[in-house]
């Protein structure tokens, strides 16, 4: 969980907006450099490290004696490093993951190098040889990225808004932008280094196979499949120099996740047992099926309770981090935040594997089971898949990168997702009102998780960790009811045309958001609610 930040076109001193990129430290806080670029003295890289692989030679901007001409910041893990360096003879200067995307960029321009990179990653490279920028993102957008550029030819670029919000100015009218996932955006530079956009290009589509992430199957049977791309998918996601636990809220999604990890820890008989990690309030059914969890898979168990004293008193920083203000992903991430904060004081786990993702690919959600069609369900599956990054993936990347923490999202596999999304329709809808049939089915014949555990119905994350006399959601309208008068939520509509609030609970995230973000609204385009 790395931070990148760029300026490029400047017509300021460079580091007169340089303290900008401190904004976003808390991603980083192993390492931190910035650097101007001689032969362009109106541009500026800036990088704050989380080590994970590589901790001797893995800073950046990152060059390399064979391409000099080459700079690299990148936040990520590429998965497939080695397997690109066996097929292309690369002979890398160091051992860290990211150094792939300057060779195959030397090899083969930017679209051969994104297209190849197995894994999830928001990068910067500059080309002062073409005199090229390109900013690229992950196809299911896991790693966050903005850019901001001005009809003065003026180009900024973050891992996060925050870190762009001074570059621009509180008061201004601009608009910063994120860079879509799948896509790589190219920019060139004049001679006096100010920027103009040349054009987008999509690398990869979400359900479509990608070439270096097929797994051969023994049969064709779907169930075998499924079985392999996950195993698969968590086997790469440990990748890592530094302590590697997991989110358990005992689920399916983080059950199956946690079980396959423990089992690959035995086997390479990891130096430390596997901590699992889950939070609720008193009485949360999240917890005792958790535990339950944890027992079966002998893993170091650490259980969070928190009252709703804490939750709601961390609302605002949790919107500083999260950067949104959507109701059901500031709800869910509140408890997201007190569980990381918890691990960076209590533990040395830094690399987190969650169950993310699962509920998009495989038509989780309990209002799946509403849908006209199988096709129209499919259709809205796809459509999740797509804004993803906008809200789960939002919640458990924003909230782990504020405590120096990476995690990773195994059911977000290029290739277990691209394969899933491939089978029939009919094959991935709820059958009989059991949402993620075939995901379970296919996990049937083992002993991986307890079988009350696989079959457990869907719990949305907000009312898992709640208690049963009174649902989380209730505390927080509670807390908003005095902050908030009723002539403030009957003018609001006239002050925030764009996802204009209709809460109490809704107007008060969104004036938090206004508070850090203002005119950055859009980043959000609309409020997350069931389909059907």
């Amino acid at each position: 969980m790395c931070g990148i930040w760029a300026l490029f076109g400047s017509t300021e001193d460079v580091f007169t907006l340089c303290h900008a990129a401190y904004k976003i430290s808390h991603r980083g806080p192993d390492a931190f450099r910035l650097e101007t670029i001689y032969q362009f003295p109106y541009c500026c890289l800036g990088f704050h490290r989380l080590a994970i692989v590589d901790a001797q030679h893995g800073m950046q901007p990152m060059r390399v004696n064979q391409h000099p001409h080459i700079w690299l910041i990148y936040n990520g893990e590429i998965y497939n490093h080695k397997e690109l360096q066996k097929q292309f003879d690369f002979h890398y200067n160091t051992q860290c993951d990211g150094e792939s995307i300057i060779h195959l960029y030397a090899r083969g321009g930017i679209k051969f190098t994104a297209s190849h990179l197995d894994g999830v990653f928001a990068f910067c490279l500059l080309d002062t040889n073409n005199r090229k920028v390109f900013l690229g993102r992950d196809t299911f957008g896991v790693k966050p990225l903005f850019r901001f550029l001005n009809e003065d030819g003026f180009l900024s670029t973050c891992s996060e808004l925050k870190g762009l919000m001074d570059v621009i100015g509180h008061n201004s009218k601009d608009r910063i932008q994120p860079v879509l996932p799948g896509h790589v955006e190219t920019y060139s530079l004049d001679s006096k280094c100010r920027v103009s956009y040349d054009g987008l290009t999509q690398f990869h589509a979400i359900g479509d196979i990608p070439f270096y992430a097929t797994v051969t199957l023994l049969d064709d049977d779907e169930k075998t499949g499924i079985k392999t791309y996950l195993t698969s998918a968590v086997d790469k996601r440990m990748m890592a120099d530094r302590r590697i636990g997991c989110l358990l809220s005992g689920g399916l999604d983080s059950s199956l996740v946690t079980a396959l990890l423990v089992k690959f820890a035995k086997e390479r008989n990891l130096p430390y047992p596997i901590q699992t990690f889950s939070i609720g309030l008193k009485g949360s059914p999240d917890l005792v099926a958790a535990k339950k969890v944890a027992d079966y898979l002998g893993t170091e168990h650490h259980e969070i309770i928190f009252t709703p004293e804490e939750a709601v008193t961390a609302i605002e920083n949790v919107i500083y981090h999260l950067e949104s203000y959507d109701i059901l992903t500031v709800r869910g991430s509140t408890a997201v935040y007190l569980l990381c904060k918890y691990i960076k004081e209590n533990t040395d786990t830094t690399v987190i594997l969650s169950g993310e993702g699962a509920d998009e690919i495989a038509q989780g959600y309990s209002y799946f089971k509403n849908a006209p069609s199988v096709e129209e369900a499919d259709i809205d599956s796809r459509r999740l898949c797509k804004d993803l990054c906008m809200f789960d993936i939002l919640r458990v990347e924003r909230m782990p990168s504020a405590f120096g923490l990476e995690l990773r999202v195994p059911f977000l596999d290029h290739g277990f997702s691209s394969y899933y999304l491939s089978l029939d329709p009919s094959l991935r809808s709820p059958v009989n009102g059991i949402e993620k049939h075939l995901l379970r089915s296919a996990f049937d014949d083992t002993d991986l998780i307890p079988k009350d555990i696989l079959w457990r119905p869907k719990e949305q994350l907000s009312d898992g960790l709640t208690s049963k006399t009174k649902p989380w959601y209730e505390f927080i309208q509670d807390y908003v009811e005095d902050k908030i008068q009723n002539s403030e939520l009957e003018e609001c509509t006239q002050q925030y045309y764009h996802n204009p609030p209709t809460s109490k609970e809704s107007l008060y995230y969104r004036k938090i958001f206004e508070k850090f973000y203002p005119g950055q609204s859009h980043v959000i385009p609309y409020i997350w609610i069931p389909k059907w």
